[in-house]
């Protein structure tokens, strides 16, 4: 799961354990696996880098999407941005929430799916900086809603900072979504360079409206996502990788 221990969201004492449950897992492994060229780095600080392999995770490749599961919310396809993960600040949700309200995208909606509590403070600031056109539809678990949300998006929001290769992020590539991404190492190795990315508010702000004015750019990013989920990410070639692994072992 990325580097546990960094993670401001724990406290010193959870992070102490995060620690040196790496460091013992580093030793007592016959093999690691790291999901990132950034990880398999980090690893290679306590053991021998021979001992570590890097495989990223796959994800399904998904095609020809029906658009009613969306219609629950009066969406219509190619009209709305979409957020999938873990409400977190480590995942830049509230800086997505106020670049979509700083400037009027026309008809377009934001998709914020995550569970939200009410005690949460950071969930709080987040619905506190939405306006009427950001939708909460909480979490949602059904595969074939999630597909149709994420394929007919007009772009996939990955806001992640930390950790390796992230599944919803392969996810969002193996339905063939425009990617806007926090620009960071881990972000760029997994959706490549024909991408979006954005490190402050008014980058995000500026590459939405790139996006919205722009239905080629949206469109050519989302070829360029499928392709690069084809070459690298769909499931033969992962769990090939982990059985050629195994077989060695």
């Amino acid at each position: 799961d990325g580097i546990e221990w960094k993670r401001a969201k724990w406290s010193l004492p959870y992070k102490i354990w995060f620690y040196l449950n790496e460091v013992a897992g580093c030793f007592i492994a016959q093999r690691l696996v790291a999901d990132h060229p950034r990880i398999e780095d980090h690893l290679a600080r306590l053991v021998n880098r021979k001992k570590i392999t890097m495989i990223p995770y796959g994800a399904d490749d998904v095609d020809n999407v029906p658009v009613d599961p969306i219609s629950k919310w009066n969406l219509k396809s190619g009209g709305y941005f979409i957020s999938i993960c873990r409400i977190e600040p480590e995942n830049s949700i509230l800086e997505v929430v106020r670049a979509f309200t700083k400037a009027n995208y026309g008809d377009k909606k934001l998709v914020i799916l995550g569970k939200f509590e009410d005690g949460n403070p950071y969930h709080q600031a987040v619905k506190a900086a939405a306006n009427d056109d950001v939708l909460f539809p909480g979490a949602i678990y059904d595969a074939p809603v999630v597909h149709a949300l994420r394929f007919h998006c007009l772009a996939y929001c990955h806001g992640h900072t930390v950790g390796g290769t992230n599944p919803s992020l392969v996810e969002a590539l193996g339905v063939g979504c425009a990617v806007l991404g926090h620009d960071n190492h881990y972000n760029r190795w997994v959706a490549g360079d024909a991408q979006f990315y954005f490190k402050t508010v008014d980058d995000c702000a500026n590459q939405m409206s790139i996006l919205c004015q722009n239905p080629e750019k949206a469109q050519s990013a989302k070829t360029a996502a499928k392709e690069e989920f084809k070459k690298r990410f769909t499931w033969p070639v992962i769990l090939q990788e982990y059985e050629d692994m195994l077989l060695e072992l």
